[in-house]
């Protein structure tokens, strides 16, 4: 027992800056920081066009009324699917990516990667990523985390798997219960600037029930907002984002 007491006390030590390790990068969840530090993660781009992106589908109940407002307005956006959504509806991705969408992946499961090691990290996200790339046939190139927590072993294993991290600028809080068309449009103008990126949800498998509905009742408001400041609005392969895949 004596002699295995520094072993003990000396995992006593390690263990909590292990965990410091892992969760420093939480810190750029705090958007004014990353905003004004992490511009390519943030996805800052030029300074005339608006990156319109949403998390968590394909949905077959909500993307397609997304899909058909974006192309009666001749628009493409960026959306991070969800792998336990995208085996449930493979023919709408395929859709969304022959449409001219551009596919990221926001990882497996919905689950933060806080509570995640290394291991179960890198799995998530090659999951996702490799049925993204089957069933558009193009290997995905963005990762967005869900709740917009990157951790190290996210960071380390997005390098691994050619995938570059991304967040965003400005969002629309659209997932809440409470949520209106309203709040949704002044939410994200009050951040919104030109080179930004948008952050809304097509779906509501990880939102309060119908909230897709308010975030497209929303979306005409946001987009007339870009058209009034002279911004164009489009995925985030066309924002010039340093750092970041461009078509």
């Amino acid at each position: 027992m004596t002699q295995a007491r520094p072993a003990l006390l000396a995992s006593a030590a390690v263990l909590p800056a292990l965990a410091a390790l892992h969760a420093a990068p939480v810190i750029s969840t705090f958007g004014p920081l990353r905003n004004t530090a992490m511009p390519r993660l943030s996805g800052q781009g030029r300074p005339d066009h608006i990156a319109l992106t949403f998390d968590d589908g394909p949905d077959h109940l909500s993307t397609p009324h997304f899909l058909d407002f974006l192309q009666a307005r001749g628009m493409r956006a960026t959306f991070f699917l969800l792998g336990s959504m995208l085996v449930r509806s493979p023919g709408l991705a395929k859709e969304m990516a022959a449409a001219g969408h551009e596919i990221a992946v926001h990882g497996w499961h919905h689950r933060p990667l806080l509570v995640r090691g290394p291991r179960a990290t890198y799995d998530d996200l090659a999951r996702a990523r490799d049925a993204v790339a089957d069933v558009t046939g193009r290997p995905p190139a963005l990762f967005r985390p869900p709740y917009g927590v990157m951790t190290t072993a996210a960071h380390l294993a997005c390098r691994r798997l050619g995938l570059a991290p991304v967040l965003w600028t400005c969002w629309g809080e659209d997932w809440r219960r409470r949520a209106t068309p309203r709040s949704v449009t002044d939410t994200v103008l009050r951040d919104l600037r030109g080179g930004g990126t948008i952050l809304l949800h097509d779906s509501d498998c990880t939102s309060a029930t119908g909230s897709w509905r308010t975030t497209l009742r929303a979306l005409p408001h946001v987009l007339d907002a870009c058209r009034t400041h002279g911004w164009q609005v489009g995925p985030l392969r066309e924002h010039e984002v340093p750092g970041l895949p461009t078509d």
